[in-house]
């Protein structure tokens, strides 16, 4: 990997914080994750659209779509910044860091022209229709119809655990085409219409009782078959696309990067009459958080490097999302720790600590190793792609 930015690339990024320091509010604290509730949603659509009259919020794509004509090494540092920065993000991560790509990667001409410069420009948001009550790992055995009528597809299913479905403008969904077929052959991808008739959104609180999660239902819902994506019965290739670019960010790790920044500046102030970081244990324990850090960040860095050399890092970013997941609960549980008391706290209680964000990143972060895809499938997925091993 090389580690040297170009001139240009360093000055952007200059640019960049400059940005961010003049169009967040002083004290603003968005979410330091990649969702946004219904009071953020404003300012975030806002604040996008900014991005996306500078070209900024997909450096990496053609300028005809909207983007910098840049590489992945912009767009990575772009959701470092944003992340490290706690801007509002309004599903960029779904939007920009996932969908666009795959519809690069598998759109006709017609949908990249139609697609792409609604995405660049903030005006549409994504979610991902991908698991259903019965299918998690094993997404090949959804159960979500897809049935050719005329020109139009009907939708039937059901989908959970979508991200954002209930701020989204569109939704990239697998549902089964050919019933008849290999399950993995018989899947296909759609850009589907959150407003179209026959959806409907029902929220799904989280343990810290947050609305990240939704359980979207169809009933014939009629999807345009321009809006099939990568051709019929070929969703199995663009999922594997999907889950590839979801699997390499690096927004995770570099918001948990600011949580242990965070820490050590709240360790270092007094507390009940005693500075904890005056206890080397204290030192010690968010040194190695640090550090740890820092090497998720490079995990991120060399995946987002071989990108923008035209290579596919798939066991590269299955790496990157076991490391982020493991990292996040290691963060959590050491802040709640170091916090005592005020670690319990959630925001919203006047004595909670750093607003409340320790004790929600630890209710939270128990299901890092299972979203995106469980880390044992990650850990398979490095075993055989990247060290080539044998299937057991």
């Amino acid at each position: 990997m090389d580690f040297r930015l170009p001139d240009e690339t360093d000055r952007w990024r200059d640019e960049l914080r400059a940005f961010l320091r003049a169009e967040l509010p002083d004290g603003f604290e968005g979410d330091d994750d990649f969702f946004d509730d219904e009071e953020q949603a404003p300012f975030a659509r806002a604040f996008l659209r900014k991005l996306g009259e500078r070209a900024w919020l997909a450096p990496p794509w053609p300028r005809e779509y909207g983007g910098m004509g840049a590489t992945a090494l912009e767009q990575m540092i772009l959701n470092e910044e944003l992340a490290w920065h706690r801007a509002p993000s309004g599903g960029r991560l779904f939007t920009i860091g996932i969908t666009g790509p795959t519809v690069l990667a598998h759109g006709t001409e017609e949908q990249k022209a139609r697609l792409l410069p609604e995405m660049a420009s903030g005006a549409a948001w994504y979610c991902q229709g991908f698991s259903e009550p019965e299918t998690g790992s094993d997404l090949a055995s959804l159960a979500t119809r897809a049935v050719r009528d005329g020109d139009d597809y009907v939708l039937n299913g059901q989908k959970i655990w979508t991200s954002n479905a209930h701020l989204a403008d569109r939704m990239i969904v697998l549902a089964r085409t050919d019933p008849e077929a290999r399950k993995h052959r018989g899947i296909s991808a759609f850009i589907l219409d959150m407003r179209a008739p026959g959806v409907a959104v029902q929220a799904v609180p989280n343990i810290a009782y947050r609305n990240d999660f939704n359980q979207v239902f169809f009933e014939d819902v009629r999807v345009p078959a321009r809006d099939l994506l990568g051709g019929e019965n070929n969703g199995w290739r663009v999922a594997m696309t999907v889950l590839d670019y979801e699997r390499s960010n690096i927004a995770a790790i570099s918001g948990a990067r600011r949580t242990v920044a965070d820490l050590v500046g709240w360790a270092r102030a007094e507390h009940g009459g005693r500075r904890p970081w005056d206890d080397a244990h204290v030192r010690g324990t968010l040194a190695g958080l640090h550090a740890e850090g820092e090497i998720g960040r490079l995990v991120a860095w060399r995946t987002a490097w071989l990108q923008s050399r035209g290579e596919v890092p798939n066991y590269e970013a299955s790496m990157g999302k076991v490391w982020m997941a493991m990292y996040g609960i290691k963060v959590a549980n050491a802040g709640v720790n170091l916090m005592g008391a005020y670690g319990q706290l959630a925001p919203g209680s006047k004595w909670a600590q750093l607003r409340g964000r320790v004790e929600t990143a630890y209710l939270l972060a128990v299901s890092g190793p299972i979203a995106g895809g469980a880390a044992e499938i990650q850990r398979d997925i490095i075993a055989q792609r990247g060290l080539g091993l044998p299937r057991g």
